[in-house]
């Protein structure tokens, strides 16, 4: 038996790298920077919470495997990690305390497709503040189609890697659709069955 524990996570300030002030600058414009100052405690509590839940499962961590939203296959993955980790991303630094443990980190996505996508992002965000919706139908369509890829790519990396009897810890935002593309012999856990079991409104998200 193979078993898939889905960890469900928002991207932090860190995790967006050269993207994080323009992301700051268009939440604000939209929802007012009260509720960006609320997003980002959002953000520290529900990993806070991911950490002590992890901490909880007894996790046999030679037999982990570690697979991360936007970590590409590409041989330097640790030394990704480490990189913003050291820009303290929570989830990143939780990732090398697995590894520490003796967790397998997994490169797990198709840098083609991550380039893709962060050149959406960025003309994007290049756009704005034009009219949301001059850029919006266009912009969404193509990232529809490229997260379907991504989500096929990063289920077929699990199939091909995650080997009987081990567990994979799957660290995937919350737009991803990755389990529906699994083989049927992977088990597959929900560490938060939903947000709103640890108190984080949608709003916030």
């Amino acid at each position: 038996m193979r078993l898939l524990i889905l960890i469900p996570i928002i991207h932090t300030e860190q995790d967006m790298g050269s993207f994080s002030e323009q992301v700051k600058q268009a939440y604000v414009q939209k929802y007012g920077l009260a509720k960006w100052e609320q997003h980002l405690e959002v953000i520290n509590g529900l990993w806070s919470s991911i950490d002590q839940l992890i901490g909880g499962l007894a996790l046999p961590y030679a037999s982990i495997r570690l697979y991360q939203d936007g970590l590409p296959e590409c041989g330097r993955e640790e030394e990704l990690v480490r990189e913003v980790a050291g820009l303290g991303s929570k989830n990143h630094q939780l990732l090398l305390d697995l590894v520490q443990k003796g967790a397998t980190l997994m490169g797990t996505e198709s840098p083609g497709l991550l380039t893709q996508e962060l050149t959406l992002l960025s003309t994007v965000l290049g756009a704005l503040p034009k009219s949301e919706q001059e850029i919006a139908a266009p912009a969404i369509d193509e990232g529809r189609k490229l997260l379907a890829k991504r989500d096929q790519y990063i289920a077929q990396r699990i199939n091909n890697t995650l080997c009987a009897g081990e567990i994979g810890l799957l660290f995937m935002g919350l737009a991803h659709s990755v389990e529906a593309h699994l083989q049927p012999d992977i088990q597959v856990k929900h560490l938060l069955p939903s947000l709103s079991e640890i108190g984080i409104p949608p709003q916030l998200v």
